[in-house]
């Protein structure tokens, strides 16, 4: 079930006792870290991340991770090593150990609580053994391999990576190491408060039967062997085979149809008392459709997809499909060419409008490498690929490259939960959760409230027929948001990293680009205000497509959040849709119809997610989880029918809030 917390919940401290340890002189960062030890980590307000075998203090990083400090506050707590390896490079990876704290225990790490930033509450506890102390700002307990690597870490961006480096050893020893899945469970370190599934809790008692609910409205379920808590530790590994895996499985499954058979009700047939009950059992049923629709996410089975995930990412990796076609560049560069020298003859002709066109197609084609160079997909080189996206969006298209990334990269990570995500986020004018109905706080702009009001009760039921008209404006939005970016603190925080001079050459380009073409074309070039205006409305609009193209493959999936046992690849897949069509068309699409394939392995440049579709398919018959792809007819079928059902539930709460008022009683039913 999606988490409830509208804003980032501040971590709380028990009132209990706890003893500090004291700090040792060399701290031994291999040693064993046992779960209730990195809980207390966290409460003390640490930024923990698990990554293969590490434990990972991430604080004096946070404000210099080129790729924003979102994306590492939403892997507090969890087990990030899917996430970690699929984002970065090899000689990134290297030095992620000089972060190191400690070791986690052997098995999968199943995540306490969400991150704090998701509203997670991780509590201090009484310290039984004396935990590592966390590094100092000045790393005075990192051996002298370690502190090579941290300076290696500031330059590392510089550094090329070729495709064939890619492959690196941390991988192949994730992929190879891993051992049977059945085997792993019994080792699963689940605390006594730790929740293994959407909405499920065990509670302080070590015995104590789990329970869905709170109060007197909690009902007892049913726990696979490993998962509770007198067995994590006593169930014997050869004892507890896929078979039996298996068939708690299907139990589980069967009672989940046979509820939602017996279920006939809709939503709107059930009496609520407020709106936000009213939008929290709407999302609920969306959590009920998705745990029968997806695999179970019981910690044993999102194990055993996530093994299979890690060997696809490795054979990606020895198929080579990470190595950039640049002769597909060099095709890309003669049709950008082509459009701008057809914009600049025209407009010498004084055909405007047919002008304006030309740049509009000039601008919906090349922002795809920008997408490209974001990813760091074309040289691998942080700093070369920075500079093609600084020069095509910033001052080809007037759009921040550092805002795209800094939004798209809490976008993957997040994908279309209605709080973080900042894609979906779109009050008044759209609404594709219905925890939107409850004015949320959204955690990407810091707090912000989406104030679900008059405005949003009047435009969001029209939402399917607007949908199409905002697209084509929607490039004046992200010029807007680009210069809050530029300006804001999230740009200026990269002043005291290596790089510090994206800021101002993002200042400088975007000022290019409007003196370019707001003073020499529009007001220099074109004759009158009139065709001033028609010339800025159709280039603009011409883009249309390729933000139709963005919301389409997210607009019309899932937004629930079936709990932090959830593995990343299934989550990507949940929330991501493709987009079939012909092979002579991807220049139209520019790679975005493989959006599923890209949200799996967003760094495999976009002339090869073709062939990569084709091993997902095989990923998912292998797994159970469902692939969506749909033609673009079809996609846009989906997004309005999912818009048109947000409508209908706003039509439903809007003339209940009137009868409320009308009568005094609830209409919500």
């Amino acid at each position: 079930m999606a988490s409830t917390a509208t804003a980032p919940s501040p971590i709380q401290t028990s009132t209990a006792t706890s003893r500090t340890p004291s700090k040792p002189t060399i701290m031994d960062r291999d040693r064993i870290m046992q779960p209730d030890e990195v809980t207390d980590l966290i409460a003390q307000g640490q930024t923990i991340v698990i990554y293969q075998d590490y434990v990972l203090r991430l604080d004096s990083w946070l404000d210099r991770h080129p790729g924003g400090r979102l994306a590492i506050l939403h892997m507090v707590g969890k087990d990030a090593t899917d996430e970690i390896e699929v984002y970065h490079f090899a000689s990134t990876l290297k030095t992620i150990k000089a972060y190191r704290i400690g070791r986690k225990p052997p098995g999968p790490w199943v995540a306490f609580a969400p991150p704090p930033i998701r509203g997670g509450v991780f509590r201090r506890i009484e310290v039984t053994v004396s935990p590592p102390s966390p590094l100092d700002g000045d790393c005075s307990d990192v051996d002298d391999e370690d502190e090579a690597l941290l300076r290696a870490e500031e330059s590392s961006a510089e550094e090329p990576s070729s495709g064939s480096s890619d492959t690196d050893d941390s991988l192949t020893e994730d992929s190879t190491g891993v051992s049977d899945v059945s085997s792993e469970c019994s080792s699963l370190p689940i605390p006594p408060s730790a929740s293994w599934s959407s909405g499920v809790q065990v509670s302080g008692a070590v015995d104590t039967e789990p329970t869905v609910g709170a109060g007197n409205q909690a009902t007892p379920i049913t726990l696979p062997p490993f998962l509770t808590a007198s067995g994590v530790h006593n169930v014997n590994r050869r004892s507890l085979g896929s078979a039996q895996l298996s068939q708690f499985a299907r139990k589980q499954r069967k009672q989940a149809r046979a509820k939602a058979a017996a279920n006939t009700d809709t939503v709107d047939a059930v009496a609520f008392s407020t709106v936000d009950d009213f939008a929290d059992r709407s999302n609920q049923h969306e959590v009920e459709r998705d745990s029968i629709t997806y695999p179970s996410v019981d910690p044993a089975r999102q194990q055993a997809i996530v093994q299979r995930y890690r060997a696809l990412h490795q054979r990606i990796h020895d198929l080579g499909y990470y190595n950039c076609p640049y002769v597909e560049y060099g095709k890309e560069m003669a049709r950008y060419s082509t459009l701008f020298v057809c914009f600049l003859t025209t407009l010498h002709f004084g055909w405007y409008i047919t002008s304006a066109m030309f740049l509009g197609l000039f601008w919906h084609q090349i922002m795809f490498t920008a997408h490209d160079a974001g990813h760091r997909a074309i040289t691998h080189n942080f700093v070369a690929d920075t500079l093609i996206g600084l020069f095509v969006a910033d001052f080809c298209c007037g759009l921040s490259i550092g805002w795209w990334k800094s939004s798209h990269n809490v976008h993957h990570l997040v994908t279309n939960q209605a709080e973080h995500d900042p894609d979906i986020q779109n009050v008044p004018l759209f609404a594709t959760s219905p925890l939107f109905f409850k004015s949320i706080k959204s955690t990407y702009y810091e707090g912000f409230v989406f104030v679900w009001d008059k405005v949003a009760d009047i435009m969001v039921p029209f939402q399917k027929y607007t949908y199409y008209p905002i697209m084509g404006i929607a490039r004046f939005n992200l010029y807007l948001l680009s210069w809050l970016h530029v300006l804001s603190a999230k740009s200026s925080a990269l002043g005291r990293s290596t790089a510090w001079w994206i800021r101002p050459a993002e200042i400088a380009s975007m000022t290019c680009y409007w003196f370019l073409f707001g003073y020499c074309l529009l007001w220099r070039s074109l004759p009158d205000w009139t065709t001033r205006v028609v010339f800025v409305l159709v280039s603009h609009i011409i883009t249309m497509p390729l933000h139709v193209q963005i919301t389409l493959s997210h607009w019309g999936m899932s937004t629930s959040d079936l709990g932090e046992t959830e593995s990343f690849p299934q989550r990507q897949l949940r929330t991501t849709m493709d987009v079939d069509c012909p092979a002579w068309l991807d220049f139209i699409h520019g790679g975005l119809q493989f959006q599923a394939v890209h949200h799996l392995f967003p760094r495999v440049p976009r002339h090869n997610l073709r062939k990569v579709q084709t091993l997902v398919r095989e990923f998912c018959d292998d797994t159970g989880i469902p692939y969506a792809i749909l033609n673009f007819v079809d996609g846009n079928r989906k997004v309005l029918g999912r818009l048109q059902e947000m409508s209908d539930q706003v039509n439903m709460m809007v003339q209940c809030q009137k009868y409320m008022a009308a009568t005094g009683e609830s209409g919500l039913h």
